[in-house]
């Protein structure tokens, strides 16, 4: 399998723009890559992007990210307050918050919605990202609901077991407003990370899954022996 290196450019910090229709849409799409990003790159900063919530919701959002953000590297906090499940009708509004986002911030790496997500929030939100950040990575992630919408992701970040648990914690004590939805079980989130984790092949068994539509840079192919070698010494 071939393997992607993300490495900061010299004497810059990684910039992260992590982007979510909904409060908790971020930490449960790509939670433990920025718990494991921020391991690989100490030096990094994060910028946390919600377009709707109300104020309960807001506070619960806040609170997450500081968890899931380490102090040193958090960057632009912002919580908009657009309405959950109408975003398609204020197309205006969202399209002026990207707007305004694209101006304040230019990450190296972005997380969104999937462009094929049957949310359509997360499908605006992906597709305004495109339209508002078109140089830039981009990393589309993926949200289980009923909606089986699920499709077979083209890259992996594998978890090592303690991540996947701190992720886990982490968003099912800070979204308490949704314990009474059916599919907001913590078994829920890791059976994904598990199904990802056997497509991959990870070592700990979790991952999470991506999609990335382009995707510029230097391949440096190594052989298998190499990668179990160099994950070894890690």
């Amino acid at each position: 399998m071939l393997e992607l290196s993300l490495a900061s450019a010299p004497k810059k910090p990684l910039e992260v723009l992590c982007i979510g229709a909904h409060c908790d849409d971020i930490e449960i799409g790509c939670g433990g890559a920025i718990l494991s990003l921020q391991t690989r790159h100490p030096a990094c900063r994060i910028h946390w992007f919600v377009l709707t919530s109300v104020p309960a919701r807001r506070k619960e959002a806040l609170t997450s990210a500081r968890a899931f953000i380490r102090r040193s590297a958090r960057g632009e906090m912002r919580i908009c307050h657009l309405p959950d499940g109408f975003l398609p009708a204020h197309f205006g509004e969202a399209k002026g918050e990207f707007e305004e986002l694209g101006r304040s911030v230019s990450p190296d790496l972005i997380f969104t919605h999937h462009d094929l997500d049957g949310h359509q929030d997360h499908r605006l939100v992906s597709q305004l990202t495109w339209q508002t950040f078109r140089n830039h990575m981009i990393w589309e992630y993926e949200i289980p609901k009923f909606d089986g919408d699920l499709v077979t992701p083209n890259m992996y970040v594998p978890l090592p077991s303690t991540l996947v648990a701190r992720k886990v914690a982490a968003v099912m004590r800070a979204f308490r407003s949704q314990h009474g939805k059916s599919w907001f079980r913590a078994e829920n989130l890791e059976a994904v990370m598990r199904l990802r984790g056997l497509e991959c092949r990870a070592a700990s068994g979790f991952a999470e899954g991506f999609h990335c539509r382009k995707l510029v840079g230097t391949l440096v192919i190594a052989r298998a022996s190499d990668l179990r070698e160099r994950s070894k010494r890690k």
